[in-house]
């Protein structure tokens, strides 16, 4: 049986009408309207209006409410999405990308209707390129379908955010993951992308170089934008080779204060570990119902070292001596691939195990990230902030770089819990912001993170806008999300 989030929770006020989307002009739904039967004429059975599909491409699994567009368009090539784009910039029609919805801040909705481009039927893996240790995908293409396709030449792509997400919707929403300590973010492992813009016209950022000091770095300023400046139609991405030797573990600890005091050290001293997760107690007990772990219910650090055999057995040994001085004990290590799987797996699944703690709770799911030092201070101040509030919520967190995820349980009936989980969102963020961080590491802004930015980019958010507004005059491309104009 598929896996299923909880049931959407809203934070949004009494502005949010019942139908979804904000009340719109006569001209501006007369403007969809149209565009949608000439994208039927054009497009037959790959544009679909069906309520169920419009439900499912907004917000299937976050905690805002879903904002239907008005149709969904299917998408097989950079072509078709110019046509699509041009036509939505004719008529000033919303156009919001979408790959598997797996986004969590509400990047996929359409507060103001519109178009909802799936891409995942642009899946094709148009060229690898092994002797320069790079490819070039279609977006719709998942990071699991490209690692499948690259094992037999010895090659993997190293970002892994946990869900199958598309590699155009990983580069749009700069995502990160457990292996990022080591191999970076999207941000360092996308070397060039094609893209339509919001007047049609399609751009290719950068070539297969690994490096460039031509022009502006367009690549970066789509890296991360969320939709809101162009559909990314193809990404050229950076390839590892798959490791000699890899070597997992978990290391329980007999208090939070020492697993996060051992990531710190750990990165500090530069051993290369490749991924290092901290899972608090609540979550070791969810993993142990869901995934069938037997783990002991304390604090733990998940680790991986990738290398040559020598190389690891050096790093397995320095961790171990760091661990240890901070309460770490009874360390179980894996070699065995399979073994290696269902922990990771595990860790992954994270989303979905914490509801078994409170069966038929919503889930308020947000991250955020700070500079390395500063992680004991932050993840410390906010389990006792939980604790202060009465709230219950698990704690993991890709704590190499500093960058932790809270998955607040609660009931959407209760009005005063409700309100004690807003405030505690709006407080980790401005904490971690405080502390020269940010308030959201991987999750993105969306619409769920639009209220802090202004306290983390001051002036700063107004370059921003006037990119925005230079790129999409019109604000077609997914608006309202990251800002409002």
């Amino acid at each position: 049986m598929p896996r299923r989030m909880p049931a959407p929770f809203s934070m949004r006020g009494p502005d949010v009408m019942n139908d979804n989307k904000p009340m719109s002009s006569d001209n501006a739904v007369s403007s969809i309207a149209h565009a949608v039967e000439t994208l039927k004429a054009r497009f037959a059975e790959r544009v679909v209006t069906s309520e169920a599909l419009r439900k499912q491409h907004a917000n299937t699994m976050t905690w805002h409410l879903p904002q239907l567009p008005d149709a969904v368009v299917f998408a097989q090539s950079t072509a078709e999405v110019q046509e699509i784009v041009k036509l939505c910039a004719a008529h000033r029609v919303p156009l919001i990308p979408f790959g598997t919805g797996t986004s969590l801040e509400g990047q996929i909705n359409a507060p103001r209707g519109g178009i909802s481009l799936d891409v995942s039927q642009m899946n094709e893996i148009v060229a690898v390129h092994p002797g320069d240790l790079s490819c070039t995908v279609q977006a719709g293409v998942t990071r699991k379908q490209l690692n499948d396709y690259l094992r037999d030449q010895g090659l993997f792509f190293p970002i892994d955010p946990g869900a199958d997400a598309t590699l155009g919707g990983m580069a749009a929403t700069r995502a990160s993951g457990t292996n990022a300590v080591r191999y970076g973010t999207m941000r360092e492992n996308v070397l060039a992308l094609t893209a339509v813009m919001p007047d049609g016209r399609v751009i290719r950022t950068a070539g297969r170089a690994r490096k460039s000091a031509a022009g502006y770095d367009l690549t970066r300023l789509l890296v991360g934008s969320e939709g809101t400046l162009g559909v990314i139609t193809e990404v050229t991405l950076r390839l590892h080779g798959i490791p000699e030797a890899i070597a997992a573990a978990v290391c329980p600890f007999d208090a939070l204060q020492g697993a996060c005091d051992t990531a710190i050290a750990a990165i500090q001293i530069g051993i290369p570990i490749a991924r290092i997760e901290l899972v608090d107690e609540l979550q070791i007990k969810a993993c142990n119902i869901y995934s069938k772990l037997t783990l002991a219910e304390t604090p733990h650090l998940f680790v991986e070292f990738h290398g040559s055999q020598s190389a690891v057995d050096e790093q397995v040994a320095m961790f171990e001596q760091i661990a240890r001085d901070n309460g770490g004990r009874d360390f179980q290590w894996s070699t065995k691939p399979e073994e290696r799987t269902k922990l990771w797996q595990a860790r992954h699944d994270a989303a979905f195990s914490c509801m078994v703690l409170k069966p038929g709770a919503n889930v308020l799911p947000t991250d955020v990230c700070v500079p390395i030092s500063r992680l004991a201070e932050c993840v410390m101040e906010t389990k006792e902030d939980l604790a202060a509030r009465g709230l219950f919520g698990p704690i993991v967190g890709h704590v190499g770089d500093g960058n932790f995820h809270v998955a607040v349980l609660f009931d959407r009936n209760d009005a005063d819990e409700v309100k004690r989980v807003k405030a505690f969102s709006e407080a980790l963020a401005k904490r971690a912001i405080a502390m020269d961080g940010t308030c959201t590491g991987e999750h993105g802004v969306g619409q769920g993170k639009m209220a802090y930015l202004p306290a983390e980019f001051g002036d700063a958010l107004d370059f921003m806008r006037a990119v925005k507004r230079a790129i999409d005059p019109d604000n077609i491309m997914n608006p309202d999300k990251i800002f409002t104009l």
